[in-house]
C-alpha cells in the first residue's frame, strides 16, 4: 500500500528495521502510516497544546503553542518530502513527534531540568521524546510505549538542531554514526524554517519587533519588498502575512533544489548510500543559509532576549526549580501511580519525567497547589 513512486533513496516500510515488541495488527497501513497515527492519539501529543513555544499561552490564545509549531512542521516537511520523492507518512511522523518531549516553559525548563539532572543523567528533550514513544506512554497490551518503527525512532533521537544536540551516546541503540534517513534530516530544517517565520509572526503580532528592525535583515526585506511589488497598495498586516507565506516557500525552494543537486552529485541511489554519508544531505544553498543565520541571529537578540520574554524565563525558572526540589524532598507529594515507579527508574528520573510532562498551566497550578496555603490542594 506504501506510494509505488518513492525515490530509489526513500526510506520504505516494508524495509524497516522493525519494532521493539511483535504485534498483530487490524489493519494493513503501512508501518509508518501507522507510527505517525499513534502519536497523533498519545496523550503527550496532546499536551503540546499547552506547552510554550515563545509566549506563555495565557498570555494571549494567537501565539503557537508546541502543538501548533508541531503541525506547521509537519505541514513544510511533507511538502519537501513530496518534492524529493521521499516517504511522507515517515517524514509527518517525525515532524509531529520532534518535541513530544518537550518541557514546558521551552527551553528554559529543558535548561532547568538538565541542570537539576546533571548528577542523575541530563536532561535532553530529543532523549525524552525517545523515552515516551518507548516507554512513558501506557495504552497498548502487553509492553510500554508507542512500539513505533526503528527508522521512526531513529529519526527522533537524531534530531538536531541550534538547540537539540542529542550526540551520539544518546542514540547508542540506534547506529549513531551513521546518517539517518532522509525523512529525518528533513525535519532539522523544517523546524527551523517553521519557527523562525512564525516566530516573526508572533513577535510582530506582540510588538516585541517591528517591521522597521526587520527592515535591515536581507532576507526578510527582500522578500517583503517582493510582496510589495506584486500586490501594490497592499494593507500592512496583509502584506505581512504573504512577506512569511513567499519567505517559507523560498526557504523551501531553495531546499528542494540544493539538496536534489546534492543527491545527484554524489550519485545517491539507495537509503545505505544515504547512512554512509560523513554528514546531512539536506541543506540550504550557501547563500541562503548565510542570509538565514542573519535572521537568526536578529531573531535571538531582538525576540528571544525581549525584556518580557526573559522576565517569563526567570519566573519559570524559578518556580519549576522549586517544585523538582520540593519533589525531591517530599517525595510522597507525587501522585501514587508515581512513586510506584521509584524503584525502577530512580527517584530523580520520575519527578523529572513528571514535571516534563506538565504543560505550562499545570505547572502553574501545581505551583500555586503546594505553595499558596489558601489554595485548594
Amino acid at each position: 500500500m506504501e506510494r509505488p513512486d518513492l525515490a530509489p533513496y526513500a526510506a520504505r516500510s516494508h524495509q524497516s528495521r522493525g519494532r521493539r515488541h511483535p504485534e498483530t495488527f487490524k489493519d494493513d497501513r503501512p508501518g509508518f502510516e501507522r507510527d505517525r497515527d499513534r502519536i497523533i492519539h498519545c496523550a503527550a501529543f496532546r499536551r503540546l497544546e499547552y506547552k510554550t513555544q515563545v509566549f506563555v499561552n495565557h498570555e494571549g490564545d494567537y501565539y503557537r503553542t508546541r502543538l501548533t509549531h508541531s503541525l506547521e512542521v509537519a505541514q513544510i516537511a511533507r511538502g519537501i518530502a513530496r518534492r524529493l520523492g521521499l516517504n511522507e507518512d515517515l517524514t509527518e511522523a517525525l515532524a509531529l513527534a520532534h518535541d513530544l518531549g518537550h518541557t514546558p516553559f521551552g527551553h528554559t525548563g529543558e535548561e532547568v531540568l538538565n541542570r537539576l539532572m546533571a548528577e542523575a543523567g541530563g536532561f535532553e528533550h530529543n532523549c525524552q521524546s525517545l523515552r515516551i514513544v518507548e516507554l512513558l506512554e501506557h495504552r497498548y497490551p502487553g509492553f510500554d510505549g508507542l512500539n513505533l518503527c526503528w527508522e521512526t525512532r531513529e529519526g527522533i533521537v537524531k534530531h538536531s538542531s541550534d538547540y537539540d544536540r542529542p550526540g551520539a551516546e544518546a542514540a547508542s541503540e540506534y547506529a549513531p554514526h551513521r546518517q539517518p534517513t532522509l525523512e529525518a534530516q528533513i525535519i532539522d530544517l523544517a523546524d527551523e524554517i517553521a519557527y523562525n517565520n512564525h516566530d516573526i509572526d508572533d513577535g510582530l503580532k506582540a510588538g516585541y519587533i517591528t517591521l522597521e528592525e526587520l527592515s535591515h535583515v536581507a532576507l526578510w526585506q527582500e522578500i517583503y519588498l517582493l510582496v510589495g511589488r506584486k500586490y501594490p497598495g497592499l494593507g500592512p498586516s496583509r502584506q505581512i502575512y504573504q512577506t512569511i507565506s513567499h519567505l517559507i516557500g523560498a526557504l523551501i525552494g531553495d531546499l528542494v533544489v540544493t539538496t536534489a543537486a546534492e543527491l545527484s552529485r554524489l550519485g545517491i541511489d539507495s537509503l545505505e548510500a544515504v547512512r554512509q554519508q560523513n554528514g546531512p544531505l539536506v541543506s540550504f544553498g550557501s547563500e541562503i543559509a548565510e542570509k538565514n543565520r542573519e535572521l537568526k541571529r536578529f531573531l535571538g537578540k531582538r525576540l528571544y532576549r525581549h525584556y518580557k520574554v526573559e522576565r517569563m524565563r526567570v519566573k519559570a525558572e524559578r518556580f519549576l526549580t522549586l517544585l523538582f526540589e520540593n519533589y525531591l524532598a517530599h517525595p510522597t507529594l507525587l501522585p501514587r501511580a508515581e512513586q510506584e515507579r521509584y524503584d525502577l527508574f530512580g527517584r530523580e528520573r520520575v519527578i523529572c519525567d513528571y514535571i516534563a510532562g506538565m504543560t505550562d498551566r499545570y505547572a502553574l497550578d501545581e505551583y500555586q497547589r503546594l505553595f499558596d496555603p489558601y489554595e485548594r490542594v
